[in-house]
């Protein structure tokens, strides 16, 4: 087995560090992958029907800040969710203009069949890490997104739906 970190006498390259990265989205990918043949939803749909099981009347954006997404694809997840009738919307009874969504017994039965983490390996692993890492790394990969010039809206779009 490679170790995570190179030895002194590795050189570092970037076709090095680009198949690392390979490594990191091969197993999101095949971790989405298996939760999608497992149970037919995709991995966001997963982890936000896992969201409204842990929290029974949770709002439409409390939904999105645990998944720390835009509201209207937290509001996408949820519309397709409840096309599959595996969860309910409700108005709440203090302010009609907010819901409540609550899982039905077919979305339980469904994440009982989902090999975990409902969330995705990725944040999972990153809530592992210790700060200081968490800080290096963000530090890096804000460099490494200066340089690709790249779009970082889309830092709201789950890893399941890339």
């Amino acid at each position: 087995m490679k170790s995570a970190v190179p030895s002194s006498v590795e050189l570092v390259t970037p076709a090095r560090v680009l198949r690392r990265f390979r490594v990191v989205f091969n197993a999101v990918r095949t971790h989405f992958r298996k939760m999608e043949t497992q149970v037919g939803l995709g991995g966001a749909q997963v982890w936000a029907l896992s969201l409204i099981k842990a929290h029974p009347g949770i709002g439409m954006g409390e939904v999105a800040s645990h998944m720390d997404i835009h509201q209207s694809t937290a509001s996408n997840l949820i519309k397709a969710l409840l096309r599959k009738e595996l969860i309910r919307m409700d108005k709440a009874p203090d302010d009609r203009r907010n819901v409540q969504l609550r899982i039905l017994p077919a979305g339980t039965r469904l994440l009982k069949k989902v090999p975990g983490p409902f969330e995705g390996v990725l944040p999972q692993a990153l809530g592992n890490l210790t700060v200081e890492t968490l800080q290096r790394m963000d530090e890096d990969l804000g460099q490494l997104i200066d340089l690709l010039n790249a779009d970082e809206s889309a830092e709201e779009t789950p890893l399941a739906q890339l």
